[in-house]
Order: structure tokens, then C-alpha cells, then sequence
């Protein structure tokens, strides 16, 4: 399913900001929603495109959102072992993620024509699980948010335009649909933004980000800086969307409930 879609997406993430997102008036836009961001479709007739889910954890601490995942979007993506357990019980599509294979230093000093873009030269072992991936079936890269696993999905799928909402990454602020009295899921972005979370962002908008691929942030609180990440307005978005018009994915089989996120 590489390659299936083109044109804009949203990624919508759960950071503060995204609660004041006009959703519906970007109802023509494809959605690459994750975790508990669900709760944006709650009360709309929009159904996402594609739910993607990295934390083997956020089924059981918010097992409610979960089910709403699994019932209201079009495709999934989770762990190989996260299908066997709801494969069956689910109307979405699914897919089976995996992580891309480890590096070594000699393969990061001649990279070639891999579809995983890795930093040059590097020289320890962090450095070197650091990368984008443009074809899922050569695994994806953690960057410990799953908002950046969600962009190496739009890449693979085809998008062209991605337009990041409530990609926050500010742990003080909290997820829009968290209260006081609701369940939260831990978080760790401060632990891992500065060695994690930022040089993976810096890598894709150094060697990922070009006239094929553009990336665009609607968060005016987000913590990724505006040279690494352009930000944009809502209404700048808006125009951009309507300019170019919006790009439905094509349909995909549904003969295979479960298939290869990888395949072309």
C-alpha cells in the first residue's frame, strides 16, 4: 500500500493546542490521528484514515479510546503482536509495524539509495538508531513520540503535504482530553526531547523535507522550533488546502483485513 495517496494530511496528535482545531472545516483532508487524539472524532462523522498506535501500554491505561480507534478508522497500524490480540474484533484495516534494523558505522558512512535516511557518520549507537523512513517496509524509527512515526507513515503512503496538529511536545501542558479526574498515560517527552525527539526532526528537515515531501506546523505553542518546522496559521492552512485541493487517498482492498503495511 506504498504510495497510495497523494496531496495534503493532517497528523493530529494530542498536545493542548489541538483542542481549538476546526476539524470539520478541514473535513475533506485526509486524518492520521494516534493514542488518545481519537477523542477529536468523537462527536463528528470524520473518520480518520489512518490510527496509528506505538505504546503496547496505551491499550489497557485508556482502553476506552482504544475501542474507539479500532471501530472508527479506516486503517490501523499497530505492533504485529497488538493485531493477534483484536484481529477478528475490528472493522479497520490493519497493518503491522516494525522497527528498522540496526546500523552500523561503516553503513552510515555509505548509505546509498536505502529508503532509510540515517545521519552521516555516525559515530556512537544512538546516533545511528536515529532516522526517517520512507518505506514502511524497511521498518520505522522511534523517536520516542509517536507523532514522528506518524510522519514517516504519511511519507510512505504518498502524502505530499503534511500539516502537523497538537504536535506540542510540551509534557507541562498535557493532552487535550485529559481532565483531573480522567486516566493518564505517562509521559516522557522532556526525558527524551533533547537527545531523541529534536535531532530526528532536524534529520527529516534536513534531508527529507524537500519539493516532494513539505511539513507544516499549526501549533503556535509547539516546542519544535520554526527553522526546523515552519509554523503556519489555521487560515494559512485553510488557503493552502483549497488552493491545491484536497487528494483522497485511493481505496484499498478490502478483501484482507490484515495486510502488509509494507507492500507496494
Amino acid at each position: 500500500m506504498r504510495n497510495i495517496a497523494k496531496g495534503s494530511v493532517i497528523i493530529m496528535a494530542s498536545g493542548s493546542s489541538a483542542k481549538d482545531f476546526p476539524l470539520e472545516r478541514f473535513a475533506g483532508v485526509p486524518v492520521i490521528t494516534m493514542n488518545g487524539a481519537i477523542s477529536m472524532f468523537a462527536d463528528t462523522a470524520i473518520k480518520p484514515f489512518f490510527y496509528i498506535c506505538t505504546d503496547t501500554s496505551f491499550p489497557k491505561q485508556q482502553p476506552e479510546l482504544f475501542a474507539q480507534a479500532l471501530s472508527s478508522s479506516q486503517h490501523v497500524a499497530l505492533w504485529s503482536e497488538q493485531i493477534a490480540e483484536v484481529a477478528g474484533t475490528c472493522s479497520a484495516k490493519l497493518y503491522p509495524l516494525q522497527k528498522a534494523a540496526g546500523f552500523s558505522l561503516k553503513q552510515s558512512m555509505s548509505q546509498g539509495q536505502s529508503a532509510c535516511v540515517r545521519p552521516r557518520f555516525a559515530w556512537n549507537a544512538r546516533a545511528r538508531s536515529i532516522g526517517f523512513s520512507k518505506d514502511l517496509s524497511e521498518g520505522f524509527f522511534d523517536a520516542r513520540t509517536v507523532a514522528y512515526a506518524a510522519l514517516q507513515l504519511a511519507y510512505h503512503l504518498g502524502f505530499s503535504k503534511v500539516f502537523l496538529v497538537g504536535v506540542d511536545l510540551n509534557q507541562a501542558a498535557g493532552r487535550f482530553y485529559e481532565t483531573a479526574d480522567s486516566a493518564k498515560s505517562p509521559c516522557g517527552l522532556d526525558q527524551h526531547y533533547e537527545g531523541r525527539v529534536l535531532p530526528s526532526l532536524k534529520l527529516m528537515a534536513e534531508r527529507v523535507v524537500d519539493e516532494r515531501f513539505a511539513v507544516f506546523n499549526l501549533s503556535a505553542a509547539s516546542r519544535i522550533p520554526a527553522s526546523v518546522i515552519p509554523k503556519i496559521t489555521v487560515e494559512q492552512a485553510h488557503s493552502m488546502v483549497s488552493r491545491k485541493g484536497g487528494a483522497r487517498p485511493r481505496s484499498l482492498s478490502a478483501e484482507h483485513p490484515q495486510q502488509q503495511l509494507m507492500a507496494g
